[in-house]
């Protein structure tokens, strides 16, 4: 893939022999970016998963996020055999009894392995950091995502703050994703995991390059039942744990209800409008409805319609046939880039525009700091503010950003 970037480095080979990932330097010239990461990495950078035990201190020593599941549990295991230094401490997000449940979840599977366990009491911060934008992001117009947010903010963030203070420079997730470091660009790289159903480098592409340095992924090289057949043969009773496909604190997916509940008010009724601006009928709050949504709406049209826009300002729902839920380009804003510092002229890539999106191919600008324009080859369906537009270059995530 060609593309111009504005790397830290030069190009080159890294200290193993692997593949050479070229980046432009300062003068921007156009340069190409390998869509895979080096097999291996240096080992004065980071711990490999598979390196050679260098006895138990500093970077040997690794705080594993645990909920009581079978991916952080089979995560543990492990990096145990590998010949770790391992701890696990569960995060207290909520109240109530879903949270002491996971903590005590946590806590059996830590005693199982043998490990020193801890709590992380986050709940202030949570709430104050994923929540109150979640709430804030959908009374707005938008859609968000807060698994993005809270990856960013609270597992790869306020966790690891806490992992140091007792002694762990390094954290370890069940993320099925794969991170390494390229020694020609000098640059930790995210990429897909080999489970492609359950990757989740889409979810991660907010992390920063300190972040990356510090997290350790087990279950990237795994497939989800790879996983569980380990946690069977090591006789952990999370192997046939069923897992939530929900929102954590919306674990019942009424998000118009837990707005309500939270803010103490009511969601506002407005109207819905055609695409000439005509009103065709009455909604009942603005964050009941997502982009490209269709039923649900009570509007006897005669025909399908779908939600098309949302005003927050104007408090008005627009809606249309479905051929109006298609187009071609976007912005984005709140940028991370992974693979490198900055994009210099219009580059390639394949765009994923949710989380269960396929990916298109796109062409990339960079237009500010923390701005990006993308434009698709062909028109995408149901293009949703407040989700994610993340970047990838064959399985490499080159970066990301928020849709306006």
């Amino acid at each position: 893939m060609q593309a111009r970037y504005h790397g830290e480095k030069g190009g080159g080979r890294d200290e193993k022999g692997g593949r050479k990932t070229d980046y432009a330097g300062t003068a921007g010239t156009v340069c190409e970016m390998t869509a895979e990461i080096p097999g291996t990495m240096p080992e004065e950078a980071v711990p490999e998963e598979t390196a050679a035990p260098e006895g138990k201190s500093g970077e040997r020593k690794i705080m594993t996020a645990m909920s009581g599941g079978v991916d952080s549990s089979a995560a543990v295991f492990l990096l145990l055999e590998q010949g770790f230094d391992v701890g696990g401490m569960t995060m207290r997000l909520l109240e109530g009894n879903l949270s002491d449940r996971d903590v005590k979840d946590a806590e059996e599977a830590a005693k199982t392995a043998g490990i020193p366990f801890y709590v992380a009491d986050l709940r202030e911060r949570f709430r104050r950091e994923v929540i109150g934008d979640f709430i804030d992001s959908y009374l707005s117009g938008n859609t968000p995502n807060p698994c993005v947010l809270c990856n960013r903010r609270i597992k790869f963030s306020a966790f690891a703050e806490h992992a140091q203070r007792y002694g762990y420079e390094k954290i370890a997730t069940g993320h099925y994703a794969v991170s390494g470091y390229d020694g020609g660009s000098g640059r930790w790289l995210l990429k897909r995991s080999k489970d492609r159903k359950k990757d989740q480098s889409y979810m991660l592409y907010g992390l920063s390059q300190d972040q990356l340095a510090k997290s350790v992924f087990p279950l990237g090289e795994m497939t989800k039942e790879e996983v569980r057949i380990f946690a069977a043969d090591h006789h952990l009773t999370a192997a046939q744990r069923k897992e939530s496909q929900d929102i954590c604190f919306v674990p019942d997916g009424k998000y118009a209800e837990f707005i309500e509940r939270e803010t103490g008010r009511p969601l506002q009724p407005g109207c819905f409008v055609d695409a000439s601006g005509k009103v065709i009928g009455s909604h009942r709050g603005i964050a009941r409805y997502t982009i490209g949504q269709r039923r649900g709406l009570g509007i006897a049209a005669g025909h399908p319609v779908f939600v098309c826009e949302k005003d927050a300002k104007r408090n008005i729902v627009r809606v249309g046939e479905e051929a109006l839920l298609f187009r071609k380009e976007l912005d984005v804003s709140d940028i991370n880039l992974i693979a490198c510092s900055r994009l210099t002229g219009k580059i390639r890539a394949e765009v994923k525009i949710r989380y269960s999106h396929g990916g298109s191919p796109a062409v990339v600008e960079q237009t500010g700091e923390n701005s990006l324009h993308i434009e698709f080859d062909e028109e995408q369906r149901a293009v949703t503010p407040g989700q994610s537009a993340v970047l990838y270059d064959g399985d490499t995530v080159i970066g990301g950003g928020v849709i306006v």
